[in-house]
C-alpha cells in the first residue's frame, strides 16, 4: 500500500469529516505502478487524499484501514481480479454501498459484469485526466450526501443505497450508472 503526501493517521471515519477542505479519500487499485501514479497525482491535485494497491486482495486487505470514500479498480489485476474485488466488496456489509469505479478497458463484458455487482462507474483506458477527476468528484459528492442525508457515522455509511447501476451508454470513454448521475 503506497499513501500520498497528505496522509493522516488512522483510524478515521472519512477523511472529508476529518480535515477541514479536504474533499475525500480514494482508494486506487492497479497492477501497474505507472497508471497508479497518473492517477494519484491527478486526483491529488484536486485536494484528494489518494492510498494505493497493486491488487484486489491488496484492496480488501487495507479497505477497513484506509476507509475511502471512492475505490477505483482495474480489471485484469493477479491475484484478485477487478471485478471479483467489486463483488467482495459488495457482500461486505461494511463496504457493500462504497462508490466504484472501473478504470479499465471497459469492454461490453466488463460493464456488464460490473453492473451486475453494483459498479457506480466505469472509465475507459486510455482516459482524459479531467475525465477521471470528473468522475470520481461525482462519486465523492453523491457519496457525501448519501452520508449527510442519512445522518450515518460509520465508517462507509452504510445508507440503504441499492449500491446497483442501471443503464450503461456513451462513447466518451466514461459510462456511469446508478448514483453517479441517476440517469441511464
Amino acid at each position: 500500500m503506497e499513501v500520498g503526501k497528505t496522509r493522516t493517521r488512522w483510524p478515521v471515519r472519512t477523511y472529508a469529516q476529518v480535515v477541514p477542505g479536504a474533499s475525500g479519500r480514494v482508494l486506487v487499485v492497479d497492477d501497474n505502478k505507472v497508471i497508479r501514479q497518473l492517477i494519484r497525482v491527478n486526483l491529488e491535485l484536486e485536494g484528494l487524499e489518494v492510498v494505493t494497491a497493486a491488487d484486489g486482495a491488496e484492496c480488501l486487505d487495507v479497505v477497513h484501514q484506509v476507509r475511502p470514500d471512492v475505490v477505483t479498480l482495474d480489471v485484469v489485476m493477479p491475484r484478485l481480479d477487478g471485478l471479483t474485488t467489486a463483488a467482495e466488496l459488495r457482500a461486505d456489509p461494511r463496504t457493500r454501498d462504497l462508490p466504484l469505479a472501473i478504470v479499465s478497458a471497459c469492454t461490453q463484458h466488463e460493464v456488464e459484469a460490473g453492473l451486475g455487482v453494483g459498479v457506480d462507474a466505469f472509465l475507459a483506458k486510455p482516459f482524459e485526466p479531467s475525465e477521471l477527476v470528473r468522475v470520481v468528484l461525482e462519486l465523492v459528492e453523491a457519496r457525501g450526501r448519501e452520508l449527510g442525508s442519512t445522518g450515518s457515522t460509520g465508517p462507509t455509511g452504510a445508507s440503504g443505497a441499492d449500491g446497483g447501476a442501471s443503464g450503461a451508454g456513451g462513447a466518451s470513454g466514461a459510462e456511469r450508472a446508478g448514483r453517479s448521475t441517476g440517469s441511464s
